[in-house]
């Protein structure tokens, strides 16, 4: 039987279950609204969700091993559940603390506060933590060159392994869990002052287009109009590609960190310009114009003060959009260049270690502890963002 013929069936048990899970509900709770009013899509996505979770269950308890050989499907979903259980575990954890350690506003916060803000306020402490103190946590240099390369994950010497290298070493003999480490420093760093950039530009812009308006407005909105109209992916390879011309190491690097923070400083400016716009209007800034207040003091003192809520939220945003950018160039060899380590380059460096899924799971770990950091990241920050929209726009939970 085929894969589309099996899920074909697969969804019409669902789809059933679906119609008779709602109907029961109405015969055994007497028609109440709950069940009356659910609509039939509903009821699948219930049926849906128990069809997954009983699906996901049957995987976990299957054996690792067949026949003598290691199942990667088993092993990595074993992984993934483990992995979400402890950081459920660690994320409350983290909240029961918050609401006992801290000042009365971060208690009050954390009372509030829902797990997955937890769980993304704990992650960002961890990146943060590992990017700043790097260099004391990591065992080896980001450069250092060993003896030993393509040393397999696990450190497992029957396999390829070596203690002295629990993640292994890459192609040149440099160690994983030690480039892991600084890449945390190198993208996350780069990706922070990437983002602060490409907000000072489009954040200053924007303000000063809703404040004088006329001419002004029209020039920067038209300019910003036209960067926009091009891919943003696209339009950083093209001008990247032109200034390694020019520049390489840790020249394109920085070449890079401003190529990316003008192109994504647009949408930072559309931003500013509307929230600016709305505020412009309000009575406080008629009457710091007739008090005879500059421009500057209108910006930073009366407006920006006003707009901190959208634009905070709008800065997770735009960081999870700017190191994803920074990591897929990377991939593609223009992003961070040698000798500093970064997660992108990793990711292609040890795509190899895939190969050995069939019989290793612990080796083609290797490029996914990268990608891993990248998404996990990428998440964490999206978690944090969601919940700061949510009090923003002052709705309770």
């Amino acid at each position: 039987m085929s894969v589309w013929i099996t899920l074909l069936i697969a969804l019409a048990v669902v789809a059933a279950l679906g119609w008779v899970l709602r109907f029961a509900g109405q015969k055994l709770t007497g028609n109440k609204p709950l069940f009356r009013d659910m609509p039939y899509a509903v009821a699948f996505g219930y049926a849906l969700a128990v069809a997954l979770a009983l699906g996901g269950l049957w995987l976990y308890l299957q054996p690792a091993e067949l026949n003598g050989a290691p199942r990667a499907s088993v092993i990595f979903w074993r992984w993934a559940v483990h992995f979400v259980a402890v950081s459920a575990v660690a994320a409350f954890l983290f909240r029961l603390l918050g609401r006992h350690v801290g000042t009365a506003g971060s208690k009050k916060a954390f009372r509030h506060m829902p797990l997955t803000a937890a769980f993304g306020i704990l992650i960002v402490l961890i990146y943060a933590v590992t990017a700043i103190f790097a260099g004391w946590i990591a065992p080896h240099g980001q450069e250092q060159v060993f003896p030993l390369a393509n040393v397999v994950p696990g450190g497992n010497p029957a396999l390829g392994g070596n203690p002295d290298f629990p993640l292994g070493t890459d192609q040149i003999g440099r160690d994983i869990l030690s480039r892991l480490i600084y890449g945390a420093q190198n993208t996350v760093g780069i990706a922070f002052a990437t983002t602060v950039l490409a907000f000072f530009l489009g954040g200053t812009m924007g303000f000063l287009a809703a404040t004088l308006q006329g001419w002004t407005d029209q020039l920067l909105s038209r300019l910003v109009d036209v960067l926009m109209a091009i891919p943003s992916l696209i339009f950083s390879l093209l001008l990247i590609t032109v200034a390694s011309a020019w520049v390489s190491g840790t020249g394109l690097t920085a070449a890079m960190v401003v190529i990316i923070a003008v192109i994504d400083s647009t949408r930072v400016f559309r931003l500013a310009r509307a929230v600016g716009m709305n505020i412009v209007v309000m009575d406080y800034i008629e009457a710091a114009k007739l008090r005879g207040e500059g421009l500057v003091y209108l910006i930073f003192k009366e407006i920006l003060p006003n707009a901190t809520a959208p634009l905070l939220a709008e800065f997770g945003l735009r960081f999870c959009f700017v190191f994803l950018t920074i990591s897929a160039l990377s991939f593609l060899g223009l992003g961070i260049q040698p000798p500093l380590a970064d997660w992108g380059t990793m990711v292609k460096d040890l795509s190899a270690f895939i190969n050995y899924a069939a019989f290793a799971p612990q080796i083609a770990s290797a490029p996914l502890l990268a990608a891993g950091a990248i998404a996990l990241l990428t998440v964490a920050v999206n978690f944090v963002v969601d919940w700061m929209l949510h009090r923003s726009s002052g709705l309770k939970e």
